[in-house]
């Protein structure tokens, strides 16, 4: 396999006020490239300041890293674009009982996208704090792989990117494992090298999921009803609060209880008992629309993962036609959710070969 030449190239790094993207920055430089920085504002505008953005912070810290490696820092907002694209996504899949992955699309309609439009464009790469590897094989083409880190793998969050823009990804820290990125800011005395991982939907700062959900489709009271028995069990306060395979946070006594099933027209979910109950599993599953980054066929053999976890399955994917894919795991899959994406892998979970949404 290639590397990439980087030396002559111009790069664009975005850079967030984390340590992943500060370890970046050192790291480019230590090559001997001096990328252009910029900070992607996404976050609430000025007159939603109750929503407690970190903005403020990260900007401090972004400009103090740029001022020690001498490197120029440009903010690009991407507030309106991040509303009208991912926003919209995000509250029409949970409005039509889907899980979403807000995420995903950050990443492709903005991070890759929205950000291309107004600055990327004129540099040969962009690159992130993303814990994700590419390399190039003997026909030219460049792959996305996972990190040998899989607890912080992020390539599922990537598995949507265009073709174009896989081109244009770079990705420095990607053959790193997290601690590792920590030690390189501890010793380096960077700014934020102590500073904690951001946890949750990138744009919301310090807000509650639900409080952010409440805002755009309020409440409404609803059934939560045993899918066994047929009894009602307690009641809701929408079914957009919740997802399949949920087992916390239902106000329900002698659990624990799963979430299997909603009925998004009556406002019902269905939930079953138990640690382990096999209504909340599943061993094959369609998905559509699927997305493929390099090349357009799917080997025979495959890993997959449904979510952002270390955990992956093997299986085969059975092709229905028109981007439509039935999954085959080779054992039981917990908290398959419409709307979810399944993020598909070679047989060695090594290249990511895109990704399908979950139907049903």
């Amino acid at each position: 396999m290639m590397t990439e030449d980087i030396k002559n190239q111009r790069i664009a790094l975005l850079l967030s006020g984390g340590v992943d993207s500060a370890v970046v920055l050192h790291e480019l430089v230590n090559q001997g490239v001096k990328p252009d920085c910029f900070y992607i504002k996404i976050g609430p505008s000025d007159n939603e300041a109750e929503w407690d953005c970190s903005m403020e912070e990260d900007l401090e810290m972004a400009t103090a890293l740029c001022h020690r490696y001498g490197v120029t820092l440009e903010v690009v907002d991407c507030h309106r674009d991040y509303w009208d694209e991912v926003t919209r996504y995000t509250m029409d899949a949970v409005r039509e009982g889907r899980t979403p992955n807000p995420d995903v699309m950050c990443n492709r309609m903005i991070k890759f996208g929205a950000f291309d439009r107004k600055r990327g464009h004129d540099y040969d790469l962009i690159a992130t704090g993303h814990y994700a590897q590419t390399e190039i094989d003997e026909e030219g083409r460049k792959w996305l792989c996972t990190s040998p880190d899989p607890v912080k793998d992020q390539t599922d969050f990537l598995a949507q990117l265009y073709d174009w823009q896989l081109k244009k990804a770079l990705f420095p820290i990607g053959h790193m494992r997290k601690e590792e990125v920590r030690a390189i800011a501890e010793k380096e005395h960077l700014v934020n090298a102590r500073r904690k991982d951001s946890q949750g939907i990138c744009f919301l700062g310090k807000l509650n999921y639900n409080d952010y959900v409440r805002r755009y489709l309020g409440e409404k009271e609803g059934d939560i009803i045993d899918i066994e028995t047929g009894r009602v069990l307690g009641q809701h306060k929408g079914h957009w609060f919740h997802t399949i395979g949920q087992r916390k946070g239902l106000g329900l006594g002698g659990g624990p209880w799963n979430v299997v099933k909603k009925d998004v027209e009556q406002n019902i979910l269905y939930v079953v008992k138990g640690y382990e109950p096999i209504k909340a599993h599943r061993m094959e599953f369609p998905i559509k629309d699927f997305h493929f980054l390099t090349a357009p066929t799917l080997p025979s053999e495959i890993t997959f993962k449904v979510r952002h976890t270390p955990d992956y399955f093997i299986g085969t994917a059975e092709n229905l036609g028109d981007g439509r894919y039935k999954m085959h795991a080779d054992r039981w899959v917990q908290g398959v959710a419409p709307g979810q994406f399944c993020v598909v892998y070679d047989r060695d979970f090594h290249r990511c070969l895109g990704s399908g949404e979950i139907t049903v």
